[in-house]
């Protein structure tokens, strides 16, 4: 982290270092626990001072934060579907994408999928990450209209798919094309269970 310590002279400094702040904070997040980390150990291993530190982001957990929403925002980035394909393809490309992302980032989904129950913040986005998917899956399938079964089939499949996801990544012993085979029947079959007509071809 060279250089961070320098006097910000200009806007684009100033946004390049606490980018690289972010991933700093990203890469120290997966490794330790929330509560492992202060702010004063953050800066050392950063290799900036706690004032600097402080300059950016007041707080640790507004530190953790700003974390948080970066990883979601490339996340959202990541899997975001191509309005000009049918339903069910943008769905198996956005699923793709997102189990391709979290192979990238393994250590810090199963941190942070581990921790919900511990740390508010995590629990937040995490909540707020899935309902906006099941909003955005519903929005793709069901483009007139969710009933309530409907909804509840796809926002209960966000839970089985973290679960199946985290088997994966500790046994390891699943192709990830099988993986994905699995996660989509589920969810497809998981909407036809509801009853409900859905859009399949856009």
């Amino acid at each position: 982290m060279s250089g961070l310590s320098e006097p910000a002279y200009t806007r684009l400094q100033v946004d390049e270092r606490r980018r690289q702040l972010l991933e700093a904070g990203a890469e120290l997040f997966a490794r330790y626990a929330y509560d492992e980390l202060s702010m004063a150990r953050i800066a050392r291993e950063v290799g900036i001072s706690k004032a600097l530190l402080y300059h950016y982001f007041p707080s640790k957990q507004a530190y953790f934060q700003a974390t948080l929403e970066q990883a979601a925002a490339e996340l959202a980035e990541t899997v975001h579907p191509d309005p000009e394909l049918p339903p069910v393809e943008q769905l198996s490309r956005s699923l793709d994408a997102y189990l391709g992302w979290i192979e990238r980032n393994a250590d810090a989904y199963t941190k942070l999928i581990t921790s919900v129950g511990a740390v508010p913040e995590v629990r937040e986005l995490v909540a707020r990450v899935r309902r906006e998917t099941a909003d955005r899956i519903l929005a793709g399938i069901s483009p007139q209209g969710v009933a309530p079964p409907l909804r509840a089939a796809v926002r209960g499949w966000m839970w089985f798919m973290d679960g199946a996801i985290l088997d994966w990544l500790e046994h390891r012993d699943i192709e990830r094309p099988r993986l994905h085979g699995l996660l989509l029947g589920s969810l497809l079959g998981a909407v036809t269970a509801s009853g409900e007509p859905i859009s399949v071809s856009g």
